[in-house]
Order: C-alpha cells, then structure tokens, then sequence
C-alpha cells in the first residue's frame, strides 16, 4: 500500500532514508538532518512529495519527487530523486508500483516528464528501469561543490 510521507510517519521511513545513503556510500549520516530535509516534502508543499510503500504494515520502500523545471522543454518536471525497496523485498513490483504512483503524482503536479539518474553500477535498478517505458538519456551528469 502506498501512502504519502506526513509528520505522522516520517519517523518510521528515516531507517530506510539511512539504508539508501548507506547503499551510495553517503559519508557522515545524519537522522536529525535527514528528519529536517525531508519533512519540507509532503502532499501539501509544493517543492515534491514523498512516498512509501508498506507491507505488512512495514515499510519496506519509499521514493522521493522533487519539482524543477526544464528549460529545453519549456516545462516544469518531476525529479524521482530517491527510490529505495529493502533487500528483501526486491523483485516484488514494488519500486515499479512507486515509480508508477510518482508519475501519476507528477501528471497531477501539470509536470511534463518524471526523470531520474542512477549509478552506473546499480545493475538491478537498471533492468527494472529499461523493462519500463522509459527512454534512457544520453546527456553526462555533473556535480561541481566549488
């Protein structure tokens, strides 16, 4: 079942927040910041949502939409920023079922696309995202930090 992250569940998501830092290899975690950054996303702000996906009534997943804008399509877009299914429960359709409830959330949102990047090397995201109607992007992402 998926509901939106609220003040009412935030709580219960931020071990899974932690675990999907620890998977990129995040350095210096912090719960108290991570509680602070992702309380500003829910149904009634208009920066994104978050997402999770209980089983169980567990949380085992969860996906975060932030909102930009793209220039080359003159358009507002939806950033599916973070996506994370604990280990045990991957392969379920469960990631696909959030991606699936992020775009409609985007539709709903006037955004013209719902976009996202992954690592290279995450291989199971990679075959869920290319079994999907998606388009893969051919642009070279940067990050600069001055």
């Amino acid at each position: 079942m998926i509901e939106s992250v609220s003040k009412n569940n935030l709580e219960e998501v931020l071990p899974l927040i932690r675990s999907y830092q620890e998977f990129y290899k995040i350095n210096n975690i912090s719960d108290s910041k991570n509680k602070k950054f992702f309380e500003q996303f829910n149904e009634e702000s208009s920066k994104g949502c978050q997402f999770i996906y209980r089983e169980n009534d567990q949380i085992v997943a969860f996906a975060t939409v932030y909102f930009s804008y793209a220039s080359s399509i003159v358009s507002k877009v939806a950033v599916l920023n973070d996506l994370f299914t604990i280990p045990d429960c991957r392969g379920k359709g469960i990631a696909r079922k959030l991606i699936n409830h992020c775009w409609h959330y985007a539709q709903n949102n006037d955004s013209a696309r719902l976009q996202w990047v992954t690592a290279p090397e995450n291989s199971a995201a990679k075959r869920l995202y290319d079994s999907m109607n998606t388009n893969q992007s051919h642009w070279d992402f940067y990050t600069y930090s001055g």
